[in-house]
């Protein structure tokens, strides 16, 4: 009977360790799964770096000295090697303005006087300047390796402002 009895619990201690190291496989897979989605993002990340084509589509507006802004509409920078176009909006202080300007947001198109590209251990930031017919724009976009980012714009005219957001394929 004890024969019986201590058979029966091994057996059982077996069957569950069995269904344990399965489970456990089913966890690597996914952590497996998991990792190779991450590399293939951060190459696309790279990628597009790399080739200085890419979309910063914000998502929040950060004013020096203010609170966050949510953003509902569309704002978008384009960066191309030899072309910057700005569609962001500004809350902040101008200190001087164009006259007849329609607009008061962070709206230019310009070639780049500078594209400099510094990859870190866990980011990429990158220093534009770009200069169109009423102001100098100095560009910091700090990138993740997946993809978010931060964008900061500093004016000759106006105060800094922040951007967060990702970049995307143009």
């Amino acid at each position: 009977m004890t024969k019986k009895i201590s058979f029966l619990v091994i057996l059982i201690l077996f069957s569950v360790n069995t269904c344990f190291s399965q489970e456990k496989s089913k966890r690597e897979l996914k952590k497996e799964a998991k990792e190779n989605e991450r590399l293939v993002k951060e190459q696309q990340i790279a990628k597009l770096i790399d080739s200085k084509i890419f979309v910063f589509n914000a998502r929040t507006a950060m004013p020096s000295g203010g609170r966050s802004i949510n953003l509902t509409s569309s704002y978008s920078v384009k960066f191309q090697p030899n072309l910057i176009d700005s569609h962001l909006p500004f809350f902040g202080r101008a200190f001087s303005a164009p006259y007849g300007a329609e607009y008061g947001g962070l709206i230019f198109k310009g070639e780049p006087l500078q594209f400099i590209i510094k990859k870190g251990k866990k980011n990429y930031i990158i220093n534009i300047e770009v200069k169109d017919k009423n102001e100098t724009y100095s560009l910091t976009l700090t990138v993740g390796l997946r993809g978010s980012a931060l964008l900061r714009v500093n004016s000759n005219n106006r105060s800094p402002m922040s951007f967060n957001g990702d970049i995307v394929e143009l």
